[in-house]
């Protein structure tokens, strides 16, 4: 990795860093996330700091960015845009929405309607919207990072497999320690620290960090060990519905991601280890008798790393 990689990978978590403290695990999860290219959401209680966090990835990142607030009542064309009439002549010219930007916060994702929801999927899967045959192509870079809240609140429609999986990776903040709140209270005593945020990088750097993923090595045998554990959730007797193939390359480009945040110009085990629960739960369907017995996708997760071999 070039030293200018570095800098921008340091400077960019320690711009982050600055904003949400204590969670530098969780920082090192979205860099990686953003590296490789994907999607990233964030899933966990109100007021943790899921929006302020991807409001200072964007700021950081001197990307143009939008923001959309799921509600009920949102529909598809309030997302993705949609043809206006003109009154005058009586054609019709297409009105861009929020979705063509390049950093979209979809705040609460589930409180809107699942079909909804669908709107974003093209634009997730294949950075380009369709119009009443229409095809627009995005910005690049295009990220979305959602925020939502747990299934169980009042108001919620739970994701879609498929809208799940296109998620590159799903993480959750947690509560800050005792110490981490305190420090909290003080940082934002006089002011924000989003106000006086800047950018550390720009679009042709951030996209240069991306193509260096890509370069990262990755030897036959690390893959070989990631598709097993990809096979190991498909044989699991407790689960209805294993790792897709696109969540096997989503691994391989996260692990990527991982190592070069980690100044490593190879991919090792420890990173799809590190890797397997953020980039694999969500997209695991569990069979019925495993959820009403109090297992979750994580549990499962760790199961399959423990019976399968690591390469030497």
């Amino acid at each position: 990795m070039s030293d200018a990689h570095a800098t921008h990978i340091q400077r960019l978590r320690e711009s982050l860093e600055g904003v949400i403290l204590g969670k530098s695990e969780v920082i090192e999860l979205l860099m990686v996330g953003v590296l490789a290219g994907g999607h990233v959401l964030l899933e966990d209680v109100p007021g943790v700091g899921k929006t302020t966090l991807a409001k200072a990835l964007s700021t950081a990142l001197g990307l143009d960015f939008s923001r959309v607030q799921f509600t009920p009542d949102l529909l598809p064309g309030d997302i993705v845009g949609s043809q206006v009439l003109n009154p005058t002549d009586g054609s019709f010219r297409f009105l861009a929405g929020p979705v063509f930007t390049e950093v979209l916060l979809a705040d609460e994702i589930n409180r809107a309607s699942p079909r909804t929801q669908s709107a974003l999927l093209e634009a997730m899967s294949e950075g380009q919207v369709t119009i009443e045959g229409q095809t627009y192509p995005l910005k690049q870079p295009f990220f979305v990072l959602a925020t939502q809240n747990p299934v169980d609140f009042q108001g919620t429609y739970p994701l879609p497999e498929a809208q799940l999986d296109r998620f590159l990776i799903r993480l959750s903040l947690g509560y800050p320690s005792h110490a981490q709140e305190l420090d909290m209270l003080f940082a934002h005593q006089r002011s924000h620290p989003l106000d006086g945020m800047e950018a550390v990088m720009d679009r042709a750097q951030l996209l240069a960090l991306q193509e260096a993923v890509r370069s990262i090595h990755v030897t036959r045998e690390v893959g070989d060990y990631l598709i097993r554990l990809v096979e190991g959730t498909r044989r699991h007797d407790k689960v209805d519905l294993g790792i897709s193939p696109r969540g096997s390359l989503a691994c391989f480009r996260t692990a990527q991601a991982r190592a070069l945040v980690h100044g490593r110009d190879y991919v090792s085990p420890d990173d799809l280890q590190a890797l397997a629960v953020p980039t694999m739960a969500h997209r695991l369907i569990l069979a019925p008798e495993s959820r009403y017995g109090g297992k979750t996708p994580a549990d499962i997760i760790d199961e399959v790393l423990a019976d399968t071999a690591v390469p030497g």
